[in-house]
């Protein structure tokens, strides 16, 4: 399939390839109304398109597909493009090219999104990148949604909703030997925990205070006694005490 020469009947051993400049003869052509130069404009910048759909080979989708798609973006790319400036066609063509194959990739993806989620999520991402430029630091999903004045639950979903998947057979790691996959990282701990609360608990936990974060971290990930933390850390046992539950009671009301 990636070796393939013919692409929607149109061999691309053969593909023309033309030179900046005339590429801008023809766009100038073409903005006359001389049809038989955007159609010349079309066939020397079909090896553009190959470019660039190859990008998009390891996703499993059909070839010819991609090429047409492609092939639209190219069009729009020339019917729009502004001869007056100083740029190359192909800088200003890729981007164009490369997103109307991610519309195409998108509407026909198999997981199929509602509308008010999507739209939730691109206002999420706006906010995201507002309290950033203010706060210079990442914002919590907590902060997101209030601004939005939705629960955070929502705004979780929304951003998961418009990540494209990723194939359980992509390879994450490989120093020459066997390669590790994404599948190989996948644990099956075969509860039916909702992964929305171990989203609101990571965030509960990082209100913490440093001190409480640590003693939580000795206690319980790393199975040691309250005495053995107050030697660790240098306060009493009582101390200890006080401000693992402390730490606790606030977990618990935050999620």
């Amino acid at each position: 399939m990636y070796n393939k020469v013919e692409i929607c009947g149109v061999n691309t051993a053969n593909l023309k390839v033309l030179s900046e400049s005339e590429k801008m003869r023809l766009l100038k052509l073409t903005r006359e109304g001389d049809k038989q130069a955007r159609e010349a404009l079309v066939n020397g910048n079909l090896r553009l398109v190959l470019s660039v759909i190859q990008r998009f080979t390891q996703r499993g989708e059909n070839l010819d597909d991609l090429f047409q798609v492609g092939c639209i973006g190219l069009i729009k790319s020339i019917d729009n493009f502004d001869i007056s400036q100083n740029v190359r066609f192909s800088t200003y063509a890729v981007p164009m090219i490369i997103g109307e194959i991610r519309r195409y990739l998108r509407d026909n993806n198999s997981i199929r999104i509602s509308r008010s989620m999507r739209d939730t999520a691109y206002k999420a991402m706006q906010v995201k990148e507002r309290l950033m430029n203010d706060k210079q630091r990442e914002p919590t999903i907590e902060e997101i949604a209030r601004e939005l004045d939705i629960p955070k639950e929502e705004v979780v979903l929304a951003l998961e909703s418009i990540v494209e998947p990723v194939s359980l057979y992509e390879p994450v790691y490989s120093d020459g030997g066997d390669t590790i996959y994404v599948m190989d990282q996948v644990g099956d701990h075969n509860d039916d925990k909702n992964w929305l609360d171990e989203i609101a608990l990571k965030e509960a936990i990082r209100h913490l205070s440093d001190r409480e974060k640590r003693i939580l971290n000795l206690r319980f990930f790393k199975g040691m006694t309250q005495i053995e933390v107050s030697a660790e850390i240098g306060i009493s046992q009582a101390q200890v005490s006080r401000l693992e539950k402390g730490a606790l009671e606030r977990i618990k009301k935050q999620i």
